[in-house]
């Protein structure tokens, strides 16, 4: 692949996932207006609001039923997911090669995380996606991914046996298998949901520790 061809890919993706990721926090979900439309037509129809003994015993249910809001996690430092997004993406097209993590000598798909993250102070990935899956990093669900967290897969395996990194718009980049090259993909396929194991974002050592600091 050309220098110039992925150089402008790279900005072609990494301006719209900026842009996303400050973004889809603003966003409303898809129908929430109709259901606001709803609860202002209650409202006006009922002119006593329930007591704030009721809210709060509805509340203190749903918490024992197990409905407990989700821990925040960190944000990745900026610098850093662009730095990992661009070095992922520069070598796309690098041929997949069992053990590799260098575009000369082509990338598995732990060695196209390594590499990327290669350049990251305070980040120090194991070499295995199994490792990595239980190591440095702090767990974030599928609804909360950011750009530059890591998505781990079990292939023909009841394990972690692949990792791909997260460019945001349910797209990933990862080195698929043997006859593959380093590429794009999405979440939306059926296959990839039904092999997903968990997503984790990985931090500086010290901001992952204030993290879990505050659990």
């Amino acid at each position: 692949m050309r220098p110039f061809f992925k150089t402008w890919l790279t900005i072609c993706l990494l301006l719209p996932l900026a842009a996303h990721a400050t973004n889809r926090e603003q966003r409303l979900p898809t129908g929430f207006s109709g259901y606001t439309a709803n609860a202002t037509a209650v409202h006006s129809n009922n002119s006593t609001r329930p007591s704030s003994k009721v809210t709060q015993a509805t509340r203190a249910q749903h918490n024992r039923k197990g409905h407990q809001p989700s821990q925040q996690v960190a944000l990745m430092p900026a610098k850093q997911s662009s730095d990992v997004l661009s070095r992922a993406v520069n070598v796309l097209g690098t041929p997949y090669r069992w053990g590799g993590s260098s575009p000369s000598k082509g990338f598995d798909c732990s060695g196209l995380v390594k590499y990327a993250f290669n350049d990251i102070d305070e980040v120090d990935l194991p070499r295995t996606s199994n490792a990595m899956a239980s190591g440095q990093g702090v767990k974030v669900e599928q609804k909360d991914l950011k750009p530059g967290d890591l998505i781990f897969f079990n292939i023909k395996s009841r394990r972690v046996n692949h990792v791909a990194i997260y460019l945001g718009n349910d797209r990933f980049i990862h080195a698929p298998r043997r006859g593959k090259r380093v590429s794009i993909d999405t979440l939306n396929k059926p296959y990839w949901q039904n092999h997903y194991v968990v997503a984790k974002r990985v931090l500086p050592k010290d901001q992952q520790q204030l993290n879990l600091a505050k659990r």
